[in-house]
């Protein structure tokens, strides 16, 4: 079986954008309010399984602006960068 979370894309009554984190598995959810959370917690998560997430489903909300949506992909592309650096490899392998 393959573990996968999901990462739904929302936001609040002051329409500030927050992800919430749910692992597949066990149905734990964690609400992230940055970026830094997210990491963190999805981190935190991931740690019970070795570390090893075979997939990360992504998805929004309808009422979601455009503009949180470029932020987050932003910040994700960012965070991709960061890890692909400590870990000396893509995360994402072509496959040509």
């Amino acid at each position: 079986m393959s573990l996968v979370f999901e990462s739904k894309i929302k936001v609040d009554e002051n329409n500030e954008w927050f992800i919430e984190l749910t692992d597949t598995s066990d149905g734990r959810v964690e609400i992230c309010k940055n970026m830094d959370e997210y990491k963190e917690k999805f981190e935190k998560m991931g740690e019970d399984y070795g570390g090893n997430v075979d997939e990360v489903r992504w998805s929004q909300d309808d009422n979601v602006p455009p503009y949180h949506i470029d932020e987050i992909r932003q910040a994700m592309a960012n965070l991709q960068s960061e890890v692909e650096e400590k870990i000396g490899r893509p995360l994402m392998e072509d496959n040509k």
